[in-house]
């Protein structure tokens, strides 16, 4: 399945957009949104060195509701919103394609990531278009399941590898005892192990930095 992150440029008018350009050190962290009869329902977080600053403006600006102040310290607050203009979250309603949470936006540039077929991709790029909202596409990638990564003996070998110890410091479990109780030959274990972490491992840092590419391919 496609796998999108897009930097999207918002347009004056939601508050999202209006206090973060106002705040621009300000990171903004939406948890979890949920559109509901053309408003919007959120719990975000955010960080910033005028922590009540950036709450009177919030609580001022003439798309917001309700603000409740779940959590507050020095330098961050955990609030729940109810505005009227989640200009995001309708275009991807409308597109039928979820937004993956967290969205981070700062200076009025939120980053998206969402997964979808192509034509619901397209789709959510017409609905930014129609509302007026420039977005750039980051990258575009396949995203795979692990099962198809892997295959079921090395999926079975990792997995006897972990509950063994084989990864423990110290190990508890060494190479020869594994093929053994496995049933392979030393070689033949240590080659499939190796595969299987190199699928493993290069998946970790895909997902630590989206967009490398390291020719994952699934298995056959």
């Amino acid at each position: 399945m496609p796998q999108a992150r897009l930097r999207v440029d918002l347009p004056d008018g939601p508050w999202i957009a209006d206090v973060s350009r106002e705040y621009p050190d300000t990171v903004f962290e939406i948890l979890t949104a949920l559109p509901e009869d053309g408003r919007g329902l959120g719990l975000l977080r955010f960080q910033s060195g005028a922590v009540e600053a950036v709450l009177d403006e919030i609580r001022a600006h003439g798309t917001i509701e309700e603000v409740s102040v779940i959590q507050q310290t020095e330098g961050a607050a955990t609030i729940q919103i109810v505005t009227t203009r989640p200009m995001i979250l309708l275009a991807a309603k409308r597109s039928g394609i979820p937004i993956e949470m967290p969205v981070e936006i700062r200076d009025g540039t939120a980053i998206v990531d969402v997964a979808g077929s192509h034509d619901r991709l397209s789709e959510l790029g017409e609905q930014f278009a129609a509302m007026g909202i420039e977005f750039h596409i980051e990258y575009i990638q396949q995203r795979l399941h692990p099962d198809q990564l892997l295959t079921d003996r090395q999926q079975e070998l990792l997995q006897l590898a972990v509950s063994e110890g084989y990864y423990d410091t110290p190990r508890k479990c060494t190479l020869t005892e594994l093929a053994g109780e496995i049933g392979l030959a030393k070689s033949t274990c240590s080659e499939t192990l190796h595969r299987a972490e190199e699928v493993v491992m290069k998946k970790f840092v895909e997902e630590l930095l989206p967009g490398a590419d390291f020719d994952l391919q699934p298995v056959s």
